[in-house]
């Protein structure tokens, strides 16, 4: 079996995951199986964890997002975003993916968010859809999710 491959994961991508099934969830469940280490900073979690306490309201949802958000503190790879010498992306907000993509030597962004997935592999950066990247995993990492 392949080495567990390391991505950052967009904010859209995590939320996703935890509310809904589909591709996006299965990225997590990728995570949660030992096949994907994510790649975190301080401002990347604060940012999950204030879109899906937005989305848990909004939604009205009973989803304890704490059981994504506790595994995800002790488990994932944390960095100190390297500096980006100008912006990267249209919107200056998701440069933050990129700076700690960079910091950790992470090849790829798992991402849904247009101002990334439109980006041409950012300093060598591959900037994958959820569906992208699970078909990069091989058939038996496959059958470890189902």
């Amino acid at each position: 079996m392949s080495a567990m491959k390391i991505a950052v994961i967009d904010t859209g991508v995590f939320v996703a995951g935890v509310f809904w099934r589909h591709e996006p969830h299965l990225c997590l469940k990728a995570w949660l199986q030992g096949l994907l280490l994510p790649v975190v900073s301080v401002e990347i979690v604060a940012e999950y964890a204030a879109v899906l306490e937005r989305v848990k309201n909004e939604q009205q949802f009973l989803t304890d997002t704490d059981l994504w958000l506790e595994p995800l503190r002790t488990s994932a790879s944390w960095v100190t975003p390297s500096p980006l010498e100008q912006r990267v992306c249209r919107d200056p907000k998701d440069d933050k993916f990129i700076a700690a993509a960079l910091a950790a030597g992470a090849r790829n962004i798992i991402a849904r968010d247009h101002d990334l997935t439109d980006l041409e592999k950012p300093f060598g950066i591959a900037i994958q859809t959820p569906r992208t990247w699970l078909g990069t995993l091989t058939r038996a990492q496959r059958r470890l999710m189902s």
